[in-house]
């Protein structure tokens, strides 16, 4: 009669089937390319951007005005 109860089913039995894939997780790089396309920005160079820390700043200030106020050509003299 307990073999037959749900509780020891599940604690003896084996699953059935297979788990469902996971959608691949996002990096820290994913997240900067997004943010940068949010704002129209997603076809600069900001890995040789962010190698100078005073127009890499100057990037993320201005992002943090309100939209239509940043214009990516400052950024890539």
């Amino acid at each position: 009669m307990g073999e037959e109860k749900g509780v020891y089913r599940v604690l003896v039995g084996k699953p059935e089937g297979r788990r469902p894939q996971v959608r691949p997780r996002h990096r820290w790089v994913d997240n900067i390319r997004m943010d940068l396309q949010e704002v129209g920005c997603g076809y600069m160079d900001w890995i040789g951007l962010a190698q100078d820390r005073d127009r890499w700043q100057t990037l993320v200030s201005a992002c943090n005005e309100p939209l239509g106020s940043v214009k990516c050509g400052e950024f890539l003299d």
